[in-house]
């Protein structure tokens, strides 16, 4: 049985107990006058670095950079496109975490790429494989203050076709995954899943030309509301929350056989860490409907709302349940 372990976005910026953290301490450094953006970028190498080596030493297969340079989920692209501007923090679905809120003030485009040069470094710099990830048109539209388009659907049509440029441009440097993130899709408490009527009209253009698989990841909630039009999108696979959406142990049946499932069956917002037990019998039951071959194991989401130990031992578990269950 082929397993792949992925993670699935951001990762803990701070450093274990007791540890320096270079990055906060520079970025304060330059809130006084005292540092140099320079400074901040190589804080940022640094802890880019020190996460890529995390993820590979705990066994991940395939990482991503930790999204170290990223302010929130929403801010590292809605400030790297033309036509946004951005507001006050307001919450992150149902977490204790906060985004500055993209406000659309004109016709939005890439000028430039975005996340281009720190995907480059990572895949430079990391021991294994390492994925690119994108917000998704549907969940960055939703989530904005739209004072210019009236309507989200045209908004997520020129979204798609910017991150379009983006992922065409990733795959061109060497990614050979791209995660684009729409947790927008799913029903997380407190407020019904997204439109999936817009990101159906987007979807084909978001991955034409793309010379990559691409994973549509959702998290924080179930999609079985979408019932199999999900599952019908153009990507190459699906990424589908098993703790916060056990109604996805329902819906994965929908997916098409050849498609990736990326499972996620870690607890990535509680530190008390999965069992063995536990997560072997959640594999087993996925693969009741999906082919070995076409799994992935990860966290059931980023795993930045944890602690670094925290973080670092449920990757460990899941490389432990890995092996176990090949």
């Amino acid at each position: 049985m082929a397993l792949t372990l992925t993670t699935v976005g951001a990762y803990p910026k701070p450093p274990p107990e007791g540890g320096e953290f270079r990055l906060r301490k520079t970025l304060q450094a330059l809130d006084r006058g005292e540092a140099t953006a320079e400074d901040v970028a190589a804080a940022e190498d640094e802890l880019t670095r020190e996460i890529l080596a995390e993820q590979a030493a705990a066994g991940v297969d395939l990482a991503t950079d930790g999204q170290v340079r990223w302010d929130d989920p929403l801010t590292r692209f809605a400030s790297g496109l033309e036509g946004f501007s951005l507001s006050g923090l307001i919450r992150y679905f149902d977490n204790n975490t906060y985004f500055r809120r993209p406000v659309v003030k004109g016709p939005v485009r890439r000028a430039e790429p975005i996340v281009l040069d720190e995907f480059r470094f990572a895949a430079e710099n990391s021991p294994v494989p390492v994925k690119a990830v994108l917000c998704g048109p549907l969940t960055l539209a939703s989530l904005s203050e739209d004072e210019h388009y009236g309507d989200v659907a045209a908004l997520a049509k020129d979204l798609a076709a910017a991150l379009n440029q983006e992922a065409t441009d990733l795959a061109a440097a060497g990614a050979t995954v791209i995660q684009f993130d729409e947790p927008s899709l799913a029903a997380v408490p407190g407020q019904p899943p997204g439109d999936l009527g817009i990101l159906e009209a987007v979807a084909q253009g978001l991955v034409d030309g793309v010379d990559a698989t691409t994973i549509l990841a959702t998290y924080f909630g179930d999609v079985a509301a979408h019932g199999p039009r999900l599952f019908e999108l153009p990507f190459g696979g699906f990424g589908l929350d098993f703790v916060a959406g056990p109604a996805n142990f329902d819906a994965v049946a929908n997916v098409p056989a050849g498609r990736i499932v990326q499972a996620g069956i870690a607890d990535a917002r509680n530190t008390k860490i999965d069992t063995v037990e536990q997560l072997r019998g959640t594999i087993e039951r996925l693969n009741r409907h999906v082919d070995p071959d076409h799994l992935w194991i990860a966290p059931s989401c980023g795993l930045e709302f944890l602690p670094r130990e925290a973080a670092r031992m449920k990757l460990e578990r899941l490389a432990e349940v890995k092996e176990i269950v090949r």
